[in-house]
């Protein structure tokens, strides 16, 4: 039966009032519509979520941090509860695995960060608490103030969710309340994750509008909900061209917003390290781009090598790799960008040399494609050249000797990470460390001898990098308690007497554990966990 989904506002799911229009989802597996309808919502609605998110807002800031962390804790085990629903529509509105992919990597990925997240919350080291007792100034981060807007992307339907992923985890952990805009790829997959989420707000106690759902607004509506006066922070995973439109709205009125957008994540394979493993190294690099159809941002999508007969029987090697079977794409936009982004690389003087054209079947499919271009041509067009297909495409760059290999680093663009695979015993550190130092400056995370698709949430994790792989090259995605900086404002104390302080800056650390559990501040210059003197 065809059911049109209800909205989650101010703490009640209800029909969306006067939708703009409706849609549903498709099964990428079989370019079949999904029974569920989805309402785009108004600017009304849109505003009458801002307005809740507000005076959620204020509510929370009467919250203890332990009860952030409950709600944090229910809401991770809400999600195991509905496993079997959550996988299984997942799987329908993506093709993404059931397993191992999404039931047994990126389920318990999210709850994982999202039970880092309350730990964070709970322990509040996160706020770098600082007390120059002697000037009586004091400061930490806190809640911004307004709800926290999270644009999910389409290809981790659990782990980037707009309500469950790491910008939604990171911003609730930090004492925000959350405005989740579906990503229109996976609406009944976000549905079910809200509806564990909200579950989870009744049960501790929380303000009703900490946590709301909106599956899809007009362009214009996107745009004003981003710069609304009352929004603490927008967080966006998806495309460069809306991720930017998003950006200028936001910082014409003043709003901050963190992106993660585009990357080409270069590989460099040194000379050394082709005459040692070159077969290893293909077949990691082939599982590195396959790794979910190609659509993971940490994709390598650019391989910089030196020109050589090995380098020759290494690009061979990925060439026979590179024409096995293709799998289903996450929609039928995927192969129109596809196709988009292999024109521009082949009309800036790319080389095919396997796939290049969309699969006729019953899903959405794209040829695994793989093409070279000299370095001399790179670097005539390093702009296009370094265009993303997100898919099974990577790009060979044969560079003519070590002098070219440095300027092709020198031109590269910001990428979230950077890979060099190199000799194990030393034959490539000279080579490495006069090409290393170059790329550092122009990726969010280096990488040697693996490949970047894994990206583990670790507190020492940058799922980040300079533009245009980001908005802001300080800032990660992932990794807890780092990401939670992005939706925290520092709020500063200046003679304030001390009953009037919060606790985290008063004299006795807040938390009232065993001392190796107790918060860290840093106190005149030193980090403790001790009480100030």
């Amino acid at each position: 039966m065809t059911t049109t989904q209800s909205v989650l506002v101010d703490g009640e799911w209800r029909p969306s009032r006067a939708p703009v229009k409706t849609f549903t989802a498709v099964n990428p597996m079989t370019k079949t519509p999904l029974p569920d309808i989805y309402p785009v919502s108004t600017w009304e609605e849109v505003e009458e979520a801002v307005r809740a998110g507000a005076e959620a807002a204020v509510a929370l800031r009467d919250v203890a941090p332990e009860s952030i962390a409950l709600f944090l804790e229910a809401f991770a085990d809400g999600i195991e509860a509905r496993t079997e629903a959550i996988v299984n529509m997942a799987h329908r509105e993506t093709a993404l695995s059931v397993e191992p992919r999404l039931r047994s990597v990126e389920l318990p990925r999210t709850t994982d960060q999202l039970r880092q997240a309350a730990g964070a919350a709970r322990e509040g080291s996160w706020r770098h608490a600082t007390l120059d007792t002697a000037r009586n100034i004091r400061s930490m981060y806190g809640p911004l103030g307004g709800p926290v807007v999270v644009f999910g992307p389409n290809n981790f339907p659990l782990a980037f969710n707009s309500v469950s992923g790491g910008d939604a985890a990171a911003a609730l952990a930090a004492g925000n309340p959350l405005i989740a805009k579906a990503n229109t790829g996976h609406p009944g997959t976000t549905r079910l994750l809200t509806e564990a989420a909200f579950e989870a707000v009744q049960a501790t106690g929380l303000p009703a509008a900490t946590v709301q759902l909106l599956y899809r607004t007009s362009h214009e509506s996107g745009e004003k909900l981003v710069s609304h006066p009352l929004v603490g922070a927008t967080g966006f995973t998806g495309s460069r061209k809306a991720g930017l439109q998003l950006k200028a709205a936001a910082d014409r009125a003043g709003r901050p917003i963190y992106l993660e957008m585009s990357a080409v994540n270069p590989v460099f394979v040194l000379p050394g390290a082709l005459e040692e493993r070159l077969e290893q190294i293909a077949d990691e690099l082939f599982a590195s781009c396959s790794l979910g159809t190609g659509q993971f941002c940490t994709k390598p999508g650019l391989v910089i090598v030196l020109d050589s007969d090995r380098s020759e029987a290494f690009l061979a090697a990925l060439a026979d790799r590179f024409q096995s079977p293709p799998g289903v794409l996450l929609g039928e936009g995927g192969v129109w960008t596809i196709s988009e982004g292999i024109k521009t690389l082949r009309d800036h003087g790319a080389v095919l040399i396997v796939g290049g054209e969309p699969v006729d079947g019953s899903g959405y499919q794209y040829a695994n494609t793989l093409l070279r271009v000299s370095g001399d041509q790179f670097l005539a067009h390093p702009h296009a050249l370094q265009t993303e297909a997100f898919g099974v495409v990577s790009l060979l760059v044969f560079a003519r000797d070590p002098d070219q290999l440095q300027a092709i680093a020198r031109r590269l663009e910001g990428s979230l990470t950077g890979s060099f695979y190199t000799h194990t015993g030393g034959e490539d550190d000279v080579l490495y460390s006069r090409i290393a130092p170059e790329v550092r400056q122009r990726v969010g995370r280096l990488l040697n001898d693996k490949m970047p698709t894994g990206v583990a949430v670790s507190p020492a994790m940058n799922h980040g990098g300079p533009y245009p792989a980001t908005g802001h090259p300080g800032f990660t995605a992932v990794g807890i308690p780092a990401s939670m900086l992005r939706f925290g404002a520092l709020h500063s104390y200046d003679n304030v007497r001390h009953h009037r302080l919060p606790p985290e800056l008063q004299d006795k650390n807040p938390v009232d554990r065993s001392p190796a559990e107790r918060m860290w501040r840093y106190i005149d210059g030193v980090w403790t966990q001790e009480d100030a003197a």
